[in-house]
């Protein structure tokens, strides 16, 4: 997903017309679908986290989208942001209810991806044998 894709559907609110069930659900997948998001719900899964060690656990994040990432998640509900009263400021991260909830649904694909990736290697390796010369990957 690029970042202008981001940026565009950031901003989306689920519309509620009952013609476009699916709003709704792309909204919600748009933001826990990226990336960094699902990153930062597995490294706040084992606890609190303050900023510089999540950007230090996740790599390759820039300092940027680590505070956008947070930003959102948090507006949807998924990180509570604590700032505690000391000079400087320390700021940590935790998942909320539901950010708990989404961890578990992320830990189940996990396992569901790593149980699965003999079946997939293999049908990938007889689709490439099918078909020669494709660009597929």
């Amino acid at each position: 997903m690029s970042l202008t894709h981001t940026a565009v559907t950031a901003d989306l609110e689920p519309c509620g017309k009952e013609d476009h069930p699916d709003c709704g659900i792309r909204d919600v997948l748009d933001r826990i679908g990226d990336t960094w998001s699902v990153l930062v719900v597995v490294e706040l899964a084992s606890g609190d986290r303050r900023f510089r060690e999540l950007q230090r656990a996740i790599d390759g994040i820039s300092q940027r989208m680590l505070t956008l990432t947070l930003r959102r998640l948090e507006r949807d509900g998924l990180v509570d942001r604590t700032v505690y009263p000391t000079v400087p400021a320390q700021v940590s991260y935790a998942l909320t209810s539901s950010g708990a909830g989404l961890s578990h649904l992320i830990k189940t694909l996990a396992d569901w991806s790593l149980e699965q990736r003999p079946v997939i290697a293999a049908s990938r390796s007889a689709y490439d044998a099918a078909h020669p010369g494709h660009r597929i990957r």
